[in-house]
């Protein structure tokens, strides 16, 4: 099986990177001009009806460029909820959705339409209050929402597991972004910088940590891709490798970005470089939702699970001496 990335896939990284760099700031309408809002949409519904390797391809470039708006709410966490016509709206740029899934609510400040949970279904949030929150990461805005009542029905809870997958695949996909964009800043500050009549990456108190934290990059981001192919195709898998995927790439954005500023001494605890705010988004990312250690205790519960279901299959072997 070939994983390399498709000719469409690497355009739509290439062009993303490039339109990302020129518009640090883009509007909805902008994304949707694009494209970008329809990506996993089907096409009967205004979408371009491909799925969410493409959509992760977005999510890594987001990431990276650190993007402030309602995609990884509406597009990451809220999308497999919503019902045709409200997919339709957002593939043609026209609306933008957050769901409530936790007490802390994303992207309250853009979103325009607010998803709850409740009972045995996902509904539209009719009135309430929205209030943000002062939070670490000032591109991504957190708040809470009081009072309301539940409207429209939009999908019964069975659709929770692939929003919570999705969701946690779409973060460890921005913390991949967030990780190589640190590094890269690091490696090139170490290339440059000349202490002592050398380079500084030649020391190794420099360029050791500089190369675990590429290996922690490297692994962030095979299993964030892992996870991405196992939501795209409806795997078994899918929570087991966005739990795995969300748990690791949040931690190492955080470890790699501590390294980054390590690694450019005072220039890199400074408010003007965006190291802080690349440090900021990692933290952002690490935190939301459940944590790295339940993560990981869910992930060892999983794997107890099957061996314990693999050895109930097999009868027993009967050891010997000498056999």
């Amino acid at each position: 099986m070939d994983f390399t990335f498709t000719p469409v896939q690497e355009a739509l990284r290439e062009q993303a990177r490039e339109f990302l760099a020129a518009t640090p700031e883009p509007t909805w309408a902008q994304l949707a001009e694009l494209g970008w809002t329809g990506v996993s949409i089907a096409e009967e519904d205004g979408g371009a009806g491909l799925s969410f390797l493409e959509e992760a391809v977005l999510f890594e470039e987001l990431g990276r460029a650190l993007y402030r708006g309602p995609y990884f709410a509406t597009i990451g966490l809220t999308l497999p909820a919503l019902l045709s016509e409200d997919r339709a709206a957002i593939a043609s740029g026209e609306t933008t959705w957050t769901l409530a899934l936790g007490p802390l609510v994303p992207d309250l400040d853009s979103a325009e339409h607010v998803a709850i949970v409740g009972g045995d279904g996902i509904y539209e949030l009719e009135g309430g209050e929205r209030e943000l929150l002062a939070a670490t990461d000032e591109s991504r805005p957190l708040g809470v929402v009081r009072g309301g009542e539940p409207g429209r029905r939009l999908a019964d809870s069975t659709v929770l597991a692939e929003i919570e997958a999705r969701s946690q695949t779409a973060l460890a996909l921005e913390a991949c972004g967030v990780a190589w964009l640190a590094l890269e800043d690091a490696i090139e500050y170490a290339s440059s910088r000349v202490q002592f009549g050398k380079k500084i990456g030649v020391y190794q108190a420099v360029s050791h940590p500089l190369a675990d934290a590429y290996t922690r990059v490297e692994l962030s981001r095979s299993l964030a891709l892992w996870a991405a192919w196992c939501v795209a195709t409806d795997d078994d898998q899918a929570s087991i490798a966005a739990a795995a995927a969300k748990s690791y790439a949040g931690e190492s954005a955080v470890a790699v970005c501590e390294t980054a500023i390590q690694s450019l001494g005072g220039i890199g605890f400074t408010w003007e470089h965006r190291l802080q705010r690349l440090y900021k988004r990692a933290l952002g990312i690490e935190s939301f939702g459940t944590s790295g250690t339940r993560l990981r205790a869910e992930i060892a519960a999983s794997l107890i699970e099957q061996d314990e279901a693999s050895s109930g299959s097999l009868a027993p072997v009967k050891v010997t001496q000498g056999g």
